[in-house]
C-alpha cells in the first residue's frame, strides 16, 4: 500500500509542479540537419561545460538542477550545482524511473516544467535567429509530448510558447493542443523584453486561443528576466553563496505578485471568464494579504478604474486563479479559509533543491490533515484534475 493511500485513503494525489532535467540529446536527437549544431547542447564554453545554443551562446550551466543522487539521497546546500545528468537519479530525466519515484512517493500524476530554457522560456530570447528560436520551442514540446504518451498520461509537461511572437504563440498552442497538452508555460513579464504588457489588446488572440482550448496559463516563479534579476539583487553581496541562494529563493516566491496584481485589474479576467491562471511554486500564504490590500487600494486610490470591473480583484482570483503550495504548514489553513479550497493546488517541486522529498506526503499530511476530508480531496486531487483535464482511474 502506498503512502498516499495510507495517509489519504481514496485520493489520487496530483503533483502540480515538478521539473524535468533535460537529457543532453533532447534537442539534437530531434533537430533537422540544418539545426543540429545550433540547437541547445552541452559544450565547453570558456573552460566550463555549459548548455549553449547557436554554437556559443550560453543558456545554462551543466547542472541537472536535481538534488537527488542515484541512491535516492537528497543533497543539501549548493552541491547540486556540480552534478550533471550522469550524477543524479534517473527519475530526474527518465520516464520509467520518474514513474517509479512517483509510485514510491504516493503520487498519481505530475505536471512538469523546464530548466534549460528558463522557467518562462525566457532564455531562448538570446537567439537572434527567430526560426531557430521557434525550432528550439517545438523540439522541446515534441520531446516532452512523447514523454507524456510513454507515461500513459501520468506525466503532463506544460508546453513552451514563443511568447516573443504572439501570432507564433497562437499557432504553437493550437499545435500542442492537438498533441494532448494540458497547459502552457508562460513568461511572466514579457514587457521586460520589449513586448506589450498583458493589459494591452495585442495579447487578446493569445488569451482567446488559451481559453478556447482549455489551456491554463502557468506562471512559474522566476519566469522573466526581471524576476530573476530582482530576486538576485535582494541578498546582500556580503553573504556567502548558499545564504544568497536562500534569501533569493525565499524572495522569488512573492515575485509572482507582479504579474498577478496587474492581470487582476486588467480587463483579461473579465473578457475571458473561463481562462485559468496558475501561480506555480509561489506558495499561498502571502496571497490573502495581497488580495485584501489590492481590493482596498483599488477602492481608495483608483475607483475610476474599478468602475469597468464587475468584480473585486479578489473575486476574480477566486474564480480563475490557482496557486501551489508545498513546504508551508501553519499558514496553509488561514489561506484556505480566505481563498476557499477550490483554487489551491499541491506540489512537491521534485527534483529541485527545495523539493518535498522523500517524505512528501507525510509533510503535507501534517499541513492539511486537520482540514475537512472534502477540502483535502480538492487540494490534492480534484482541483488539479479539473484544471488539467486529468481522467482518474477508479
Amino acid at each position: 500500500m502506498s503512502a498516499a493511500s495510507e495517509l489519504f485513503p481514496g485520493i489520487q494525489i496530483i503533483d502540480t509542479d515538478t521539473h524535468w532535467s533535460e537529457p543532453h540529446d533532447l534537442w539534437t536527437s530531434l533537430a533537422p540537419a540544418r539545426y543540429r549544431d545550433l540547437v541547445p547542447q552541452i559544450k565547453e564554453h570558456k573552460g566550463k561545460r555549459r548548455w549553449v545554443v547557436n554554437g556559443d551562446i550560453p543558456l545554462a550551466g551543466s547542472s541537472a538542477v536535481s538534488a537527488i543522487l542515484p541512491d535516492g539521497e537528497k543533497m543539501l546546500g549548493l552541491r547540486f550545482l556540480k552534478h550533471d545528468i550522469d550524477m543524479v537519479h534517473r527519475g530526474s530525466f527518465d520516464c520509467d524511473a520518474r514513474l517509479e519515484v512517483m509510485d514510491g512517493m504516493g503520487v498519481s500524476h505530475c505536471v512538469t516544467y523546464p530548466n534549460v530554457g528558463g522557467f518562462g522560456n525566457q532564455n531562448f530570447l538570446r537567439i537572434e535567429d527567430r526560426d531557430l528560436r521557434i525550432a528550439c520551442v517545438q523540439i522541446y514540446n515534441d520531446y516532452m509530448a512523447d514523454v507524456q504518451r510513454r507515461s500513459g498520461g501520468r506525466i503532463l509537461p506544460m508546453a513552451l510558447v514563443p511568447w516573443w511572437d504572439i501570432e507564433g504563440s497562437v499557432t504553437e498552442i493550437e499545435r500542442m493542443a492537438g498533441q494532448g497538452s494540458r497547459g502552457i508555460v508562460m513568461c511572466s513579464n514579457p514587457q521586460d523584453s520589449g513586448m506589450p504588457d498583458f493589459a494591452q489588446p495585442e495579447w487578446r488572440p493569445f488569451w482567446e486561443v488559451c481559453e478556447a482550448h482549455q489551456m491554463p496559463v502557468n506562471f512559474h516563479i522566476g519566469a522573466s528576466t526581471g524576476d530573476i534579476d530582482w530576486s538576485g539583487s535582494v541578498p546582500y553581496k556580503s553573504w556567502p553563496g548558499d545564504v544568497r541562494l536562500t534569501l533569493g529563493g525565499a524572495s522569488i516566491f512573492v515575485g509572482n505578485m507582479r504579474w498577478m496584481v496587474n492581470l487582476l485589474i486588467s480587463d483579461v479576467p473579465e473578457r475571458y471568464p473561463n481562462l485559468k491562471f496558475v501561480s506555480v511554486e509561489s506558495g499561498i500564504g502571502w496571497i490573502p494579504f495581497v488580495l485584501e490590500a489590492l481590493d482596498y487600494q483599488m477602492g481608495e486610490t483608483s475607483p475610476e478604474h474599478l468602475r469597468h470591473m464587475t468584480m473585486k480583484p479578489s473575486e476574480y482570483y477566486k474564480r480563475q486563479f490557482y496557486s501551489c503550495f508545498w513546504f508551508e504548514g501553519p499558514t496553509v489553513k488561514p489561506a484556505v479559509d480566505y481563498l476557499g479550497p477550490d483554487r489551491i493546488l499541491f506540489e512537491t517541486d521534485y527534483p529541485h533543491p527545495t523539493c518535498l522529498y522523500p517524505e512528501s506526503i507525510e509533510r503535507v499530511q501534517k499541513a492539511i490533515g486537520d482540514l475537512p476530508d472534502e477540502t483535502q480531496r480538492k487540494i490534492l486531487q480534484d482541483n488539479a484534475a479539473e484544471l488539467y483535464r486529468i481522467e482518474l482511474g477508479v
